[in-house]
C-alpha cells in the first residue's frame, strides 16, 4: 500500500544486511578459509578447498581427535589442526599447482596439452555428439541446422 522510496528502500536492505552479517555464519579460520564451527570437524573441514571426506578423517585420525563440533576444539587442538592442514596442497596452492601442470603438458605439445589449448576434452570423451560444455559453442545445434538449411 505504501510504497518506500528507493533511498530508504536500500538504507533497509542494508540494515538487514548488516544484521545478516552479524548473526549469520560464525567460524573459525583455518588455511585461509573460514569454516563452520556449528558442523562436526570431518564436515567443516571439507569446505577447505583441496580438502575432502577421506583426507577430512585422515587429519582427525593423524592428530587423534575426536570428530565433534568444531566450536568444542580446545586452543591447543585448533593450533595441532591448523599446522597439519597446511601440509597439504589446498587453497590457492592447490590451484598454482594444476595450473602449472597444464602449463607444462602444453609446453612440451602433449596430446593433453593440445586439448587444452583447443578447448576440447582431454579424457577420450565423444566430441561428436556431446562435449558441448568444453567446446562451448555459442550456439545450439538445432539453431545452427535451421541457419544452414535456410540456404
Amino acid at each position: 500500500m505504501f510504497a518506500l522510496r528507493a533511498s530508504a528502500r536500500r538504507s533497509a536492505d542494508a540494515g538487514r544486511r548488516l544484521l545478516r552479517n552479524a548473526q549469520g555464519v560464525r567460524g573459525i579460520r583455518i588455511g585461509n578459509t573460514e569454516v563452520p564451527d556449528d558442523k562436526k570437524l570431518t564436515y567443516s573441514l571439507q569446505h577447505i578447498k583441496g580438502i575432502g571426506r577421506s583426507t577430512a578423517r585422515q587429519i582427525l585420525c593423524e592428530l587423534q581427535i575426536e570428530n565433534k563440533p568444531t566450536r568444542e576444539l580446545s586452543g591447543i587442538e585448533l593450533e595441532s589442526l591448523r599446522n597439519e592442514v597446511l601440509s597439504y596442497d589446498i587453497g590457492h596452492n592447490l590451484d598454482k599447482e594444476n595450473a602449472s601442470c597444464i602449463k607444462r603438458l602444453v609446453d612440451i605439445q602433449s596430446y593433453r596439452g593440445i586439448r587444452h589449448v583447443d578447448g576440447l576434452p582431454c579424457r577420450g570423451q565423444r566430441t561428436r555428439t556431446n562435449g558441448r560444455t568444453r567446446k562451448d559453442r555459442g550456439t545450439p545445434f538445432s539453431a545452427f541446422k535451421m541457419m544452414t538449411s535456410r540456404r
